[in-house]
């Protein structure tokens, strides 16, 4: 499956919720957006206004008409800073004379003629006084000193005046700013994990939908911890591609933009040097991309294989500990564990290389370029402390995105792989098809027409068997271990095709029928029942929410199940374990006894249905399937041949084929194979009574 097929696929699952998801990612470009814009109003205030007394100051004798709220009165004179002449009808070229500058000294501020350079090596000092006014010298850089005079506190207040307002507005802007980005954040992320878990929850049904619909030859081949782990762990790998990666890729493409735009406003040549790292960074996830994607998906593997080990070990815990196999069990595990290590190892290590260390040395290196070119070339002209700050502060943020947008790259990669693994189950033929008719509640006729089944290759295992099962008739198989008894039952439920022949459903091939509706007229009891997790009266209604309770307990009672499930602490509502391990294998029997008969099928089969029942229940078994049987065409698979003396027809099978045929009498009243296999089990159990 190509990339861009998966992606495509992965957008598709996303777009019922693209208005939700679009409204979450414009909350999220308002956010970052918020968030960008705070470093704009730090400049604004501290250029415009903390910093704006350093600014040049023009000296008035009288008090202009126009700046009554703008000029700051000290010694009998006016002064205007150069940004409010404009208010006041004047320009600094006619006042050239008249200019003068407040330069700071830790926490003094001094009013001195003329021009003075404010970031240099100042001298100042101390004159005579007059009128109680300090006054100094100042000489900045060894420069001609300038006569000044040190202002007080209210004079360094009135100066700061017209600033306090802005100042207080733009410090308010800038809280309100973090607070909407953090409110923003909060609400996309809100509304993206809950479109993320809707995605994946819906993702899951189809996937586990659609496993109950793929055919059984497909559960032969594909390790059970194999298919959880592609429903579960895959599945939240591709979560986290709508969470995480989706918001990081998103917030942090869109910041990228945003500071690009503001170095360009504050300083091209920076912006420009900026961009030229951009191709080192994508050849970076090149690199990355082609070595992560190997292992991820050994990564995906492995795991599935260890999953696989820890069900098979649990399923067969009896038969280990049985047969003391837990070291060489412990062995398998650690040396997938192990592999497992390995490649983890190899991951982290190609990650820990290409992606946050690798943008922190280009970070680092484009630092100290940019470092050396402003020491070398840009302190030649002036550069306003704000616009510095501003700077920094963006040249700080750039390579962060940057390494947001690396770390997500393995949940990114993880996400891809896991998509795959998951539509390759997605892509698996399912048995379902909408053309074929829906099978109606069959009379029960059933016929096998000159069938033949492989499983793999020319290895058949039924050859030329042909049969007529009439409605209302009970259908006995007989035979040897590995004879071809359930292939044919197999066959008959769909789970494989059949491979030459056909068999036919009251007449129709059941090759034209939707096997799904088909089955709801299939009853099945196997060898080993299997209880579901619930209730008694649960796994006998089985989903079924017609099936009242009076009719459950009318099934029990019929198949002589009633007595023992009365005894139950709970009655009908005992809790049931998983696989019913609390209860004997006759009692889940005769449960499974119950479920068949409750859901009325047309044709019953019945998979060595009496193996686990032990002689003082066989009669009452026995009574049990003559109820069940009555009125359907049942299939009996059995070993132990008193169970099927009542069947209208005996087949008897030897290496796929049907050898013997015929009741019970007509078989008895041959020298077959039949008749000593009958002789064989009476035989043993007489030789086991005598023996007792």
């Amino acid at each position: 499956m190509s990339g861009q097929n998966v992606w495509e696929r992965l957008v598709a699952f996303a777009r019922p919720f693209q208005k939700q998801i679009a409204g979450a990612l414009f909350l999220l470009v308002l956010g970052t957006g918020a968030e960008l814009a705070g470093p704009f109003l730090a400049k604004v205030m501290i250029d415009n206004h903390i910093l704006a007394i350093q600014q040049t100051w023009y000296q008035f004798e009288q008090k202009p008409q126009a700046a009554a709220k703008i000029a700051v009165e000290v010694d009998g004179y006016y002064y205007v800073r150069e940004d409010k002449l404009p208010a006041i009808g004047e320009t600094p070229d006619r006042l050239q004379d008249q200019q003068m500058t407040v330069l700071t000294e830790g926490m003094t501020y001094y009013l001195v003629e003329g021009i003075v350079e404010q970031n240099g090596e100042k001298q100042i000092t101390p004159v005579a006084a007059e009128s109680g006014r300090e006054r100094v010298e100042v000489s900045v850089n060894q420069s001609e000193p300038a006569s000044g005079i040190r202002l007080t506190a209210a004079e360094v207040k009135g100066m700061y005046a017209a600033d306090v307002q802005p100042i207080i507005w733009l410090s308010a802007g800038y809280g309100v700013l973090i607070l909407l980005s953090a409110g923003f954040n909060y609400i996309q992320i809100l509304w993206l994990q809950k479109i993320a878990q809707r995605i994946i929850q819906q993702m899951r049904m189809k996937l586990f939908s659609h496993l109950q619909k793929l055919p059984v030859s497909f559960f032969d081949k594909t390790p059970v911890g194999s298919l959880v782990s592609r429903v579960t762990n895959d599945t939240e790998a591709i979560r986290e591609l709508y969470v995480s990666v989706l918001a990081t890729f998103v917030q942090n493409g869109f910041y990228l933009v945003g500071i690009l735009i503001a170095l360009f406003l504050l300083q091209p040549e920076l912006a420009l040097f900026c961009c030229v790292t951009v191709p080192l960074l994508v050849l970076l996830v090149i690199v990355y991309r082609k070595y992560s994607s190997r292992y991820y998906t050994l990564i995906r593997t492995r795991l599935s294989d260890m999953n696989a080990t820890i069900n098979e070990m649990i399923q067969n815990m009896t038969i280990v500990q049985a047969f003391r196999r837990e070291k060489g069990v412990q062995q398998e595990f650690a040396q997938m564990n192990e592999e497992y290590f390995k490649v983890r190892l190899k991951e982290i290590n190609v990650e820990s290389f290409l992606l946050r260390p690798a943008v922190d040395l280009i970070w680092k290196v484009a630092l100290t370029l940019i470092v050396w070119y402003f020491g070398s070339a840009s302190f030649h002209s002036a550069i306003s402390f704000g616009a510095l700050f501003a700077f920094v502060d963006y040249m700080g943020r750039f390579f962060e995105p940057i390494n947001m947008i690396m770390d997500r790259l393995s949940q990114l990669q993880q996400a891809n792989i896991s998509a795959k693994r998951v539509f390759e189950i997605l892509d698996t033929p399912a048995q379902e098809d909408e053309k074929k008719t829906a099978a109606p509640r069959p009379k029960g006729e059933v016929v096998f027409d000159h069938v033949s089944f492989a499983y793999n290759g020319d290895e058949y295992v039924l050859k030329d068997v042909s049969f007529t099962a009439k409605p209302g008739e009970t259908i006995a198989l007989v035979g040897h271990t590995g004879s071809g008894k359930s292939s044919l039952m197999n066959l008959l439920l769909g789970y494989y095709p059949v491979t030459k022949g056909q068999i036919l459903i009251d007449g129709t091939p059941m090759s034209e029928l939707d096997i799904q509706s088909l089955r709801r007229h299939f009853g099945l009891v196997l060898q080993d029942p299997f209880l579901f997790a619930g209730s008694v009266g649960y796994n006998i209604r089985m989903y079924n929410d017609h099936v009242t309770d009076e009719q459950i307990r009318e099934a029990a009672k019929a198949v002589r199940a009633d007595d023992f499930i009365r005894q139950l602490p709970g009655g009908y509502d005992e809790p049931v374990v998983e696989r019913g391990s609390t209860l004997s294998a006759g009692q889940r029997q005769l449960i499974s006894f119950a479920r068949a008969l409750v859901s009325d099928p047309a044709i019953l089969i019945l998979d060595e249905a009496t193996a686990s029942i032990d002689s003082e229940t066989e009669s009452a078994i026995q009574e049990a399937l003559h109820v069940l049987s009555q009125g359907r065409t049942t299939f009996i698979i059995a070993h132990r041949l008193s169970t099927i003396q009542h069947a209208d027809q005996i087949l008897v099978l030897s290496r796929g084929e049907v050898v013997e045929r015929g009741t019970h009498e007509e078989l008895m009243g041959r020298d077959g194979l039949y008749r000593k296999m009958y002789q064989l089990q009476q035989g043993s159990l007489s030789a086991t009574a005598s023996g007792s």
